[in-house]
């Protein structure tokens, strides 16, 4: 286990940690966007709470605002249609509302279809990309400008082990999670030695989400850590003790 695994499995957030910073978090409905969003909050972050149904994005502002959060903003937005230039006008808004990013989390993904390549549906194939890759890659290319206005900024990715090394039958979000990876790593390249913006990705492993009921139906769920209990790593590459880290894979549940 690497020195930068070890610290991010064993991070104690303080209070204040996030006091002052602006954090974007896709996904942030449910599962692990959801609990990234409340830790962030208890940890003094203004959260941007950006998913495509406005009920769930309501019901973690209420969350927040009850454990005495900071103000979240509410983003909705449905990745798998989302053109570009509605991520411009995005970054637009949050120019005018905040003047600068300190973090995106990119959590919000689609798993698709489990089937054999050759009975892959082209349209499941064409959604699942849009969602976990197209739209991560337009979401930050719009937001670069918000993140090199900070001082200290981040860009954080959930993975996925089957996107490290590709698995029968898991089609387009193996693929989509390899994708995340590798784009990951070249922005982290492109922005280490350009700017204060680091870029890392986690694998979060087994988690008691939907996503995780979707893919093991036969599964029970009472065996798996929630996402609250894997916000470490997560915490620990959003804020500013990772100043020093890019370029980073982490499991937030190392075998």
């Amino acid at each position: 286990m690497t020195d930068i695994q070890q610290q991010a499995l064993n991070y104690q957030c303080a209070e204040d940690t996030f006091k002052g910073r602006i954090i974007l978090v896709t996904g942030a409905g449910a599962g692990i966007g959801r609990s990234a969003a409340l830790a962030l909050a208890a940890h003094g972050a203004t959260v941007i709470l950006l998913g495509r149904t406005q009920e769930k994005l309501e019901a973690v502002y209420d969350e927040i605002k009850a454990a005495g959060g900071p103000e979240p903003a509410l983003a909705p937005v449905n990745l798998t249609v989302a053109r570009p230039e509605d991520f411009q006008e995005l970054a637009g808004l949050f120019d005018k509302e905040f003047g600068r990013l300190d973090g995106i989390l990119h959590n919000a993904s689609m798993l698709g279809d489990i089937t054999p390549m050759d009975r892959y549906a082209t349209g499941t194939w064409d959604s699942v990309m849009q969602t976990n890759v197209n739209s991560a890659f337009y979401l930050t290319q719009a937001m670069l400008p918000l993140l090199r206005a900070s001082d200290d900024a981040r860009l954080l990715f959930t993975s996925s082990s089957v996107g490290r090394k590709g698995r029968a039958f898991w089609g387009a979000y193996a693929v989509s999670k390899a994708a995340t990876e590798n784009l990951a790593q070249v922005l982290a390249e492109e922005l280490e030695n350009t700017s204060n913006i680091r870029v890392n990705t986690v694998n979060p492993g087994g988690t008691r989400t939907d996503m995780r009921a979707m893919a093991y139906p036969g599964e029970d769920p009472l065996t798996l850590k929630t996402p609250a209990d894997i916000m470490a790593p997560y915490l620990f590459l959003l804020g500013p003790d990772s100043r020093n880290v890019t370029g980073a894979s982490i499991d937030a549940q190392p075998k």
